[in-house]
């Protein structure tokens, strides 16, 4: 019994990473290396972590490029970053992407099972998986009241940051950002990266003086 109910939880997470792979993509700096990023929008609007964009000296590379699925990889314009939130919005000349589907990361309770996806050292797609510890903004270590957090018992590895971390269904419920430790990994709650595009969204076409928000 406890055999078939393992087997189907593994059949079930098989399932989900392969579904967000089509969402997710790699992100080169030109620079250090790689990171990941995830489709927000068909027409080639990505989410990353900001200091996946960051070269050696701290500053925005100017050599951005993006990777899809299919190998196929493009030029990458930043539209906007948040060295405060960690967060980043690419845009690619590509049309008719997978958008990964959005979870509700205020729902999230201790013991869900979650997916982190990335290309830790470089490997395409690698997942890992665990349960959430905690989330918001009182965590202890990386609660300040400042910055809310969801922590879980995954491992993340360099390559990972800005990939989705996925729940059960497979919908975004945060973006791998961080280890904790050896045996937690760290994401920015999904509804912050939304909060954050909305802004970006409402500086166009005229950026409004926001010191938290770089636009370039």
């Amino acid at each position: 019994m406890v055999s078939n109910v393992l087997q189907q939880i593994n059949e079930d997470a098989a399932l989900v990473s392969d579904r967000v792979l089509n969402s997710l993509v790699q992100v080169n700096n030109g620079q250090r290396g790689v990171g990941s990023g995830a489709i927000w929008r068909s027409d080639g609007l990505i989410l990353t972590n900001a200091h996946v964009i960051l070269g050696r000296r701290g500053q925005v590379s100017n050599a951005l490029s993006v990777t899809l699925r299919d190998g196929q990889e493009y030029p990458a314009r930043l539209i906007a970053y948040d060295l405060q939130r960690d967060l980043a919005a690419l845009h690619i000349d590509a049309q008719s992407l997978s958008p990964i589907e959005v979870g509700d990361s205020r729902r999230l309770s201790a013991g869900d099972i979650v997916l982190a996806l990335g290309f830790p050292w470089g490997i395409k797609g690698g997942a890992t998986s665990g349960v959430v510890i905690g989330n918001g903004d009182s965590l202890p270590e990386l609660g300040d009241g400042k910055h809310e957090w969801i922590a879980a018992s995954l491992h993340l590895r360099p390559g990972h940051s800005g990939g989705p971390m996925v729940n059960s269904q497979g919908r975004m419920i945060g973006i791998n950002t961080l280890m904790n430790g050896p045996d937690v990994g760290v994401a920015i709650p999904v509804h912050i990266a939304e909060e954050f595009l909305k802004e970006v969204a409402a500086q166009k076409p005229e950026p409004l003086p926001t010191p938290s928000i770089t636009r370039v």
